[in-house]
């Protein structure tokens, strides 16, 4: 049987982990030496910085800078579903979502 006060408990701790998320951020980066790419993004995905080398900046190379861009934004993102994952199972682990369901 459905059990609505768990399933309010459940819904309050799943906002509270979405709130954690939003608080947590981590890097990508790509490139190498001095021609480096940053992209700091939160554990909700959302983009906060991204920071270019200077010296990547006048090697006037647009294509090398595409393609670090996107390595880099797509390790972060990997990163940011990583942590996003373990949170979510975390919660899930310790709220008893069984529970929900009388099981």
């Amino acid at each position: 049987m459905f059990d609505l006060k768990k399933a309010m408990e459940m819904k309050k701790k799943m906002d509270e982990v979405q709130a954690r998320l939003e608080n947590i951020s981590v890097d990508g980066e790509s490139g190498d030496g001095k021609y480096k790419v940053q992209v700091t993004v939160t554990a909700t995905k959302k983009v906060k910085s991204i920071v270019i080398s200077d010296e990547l900046m006048q090697n006037g190379d647009k294509e090398h800078l595409q393609d670090l861009l996107l390595i880099a934004i797509e390790r972060a993102m990997d990163k940011a579903q990583n942590v996003a994952e373990a949170e979510a199972r975390s919660t899930a682990m310790g709220g008893g979502l069984s529970g929900l369901f009388g099981m």
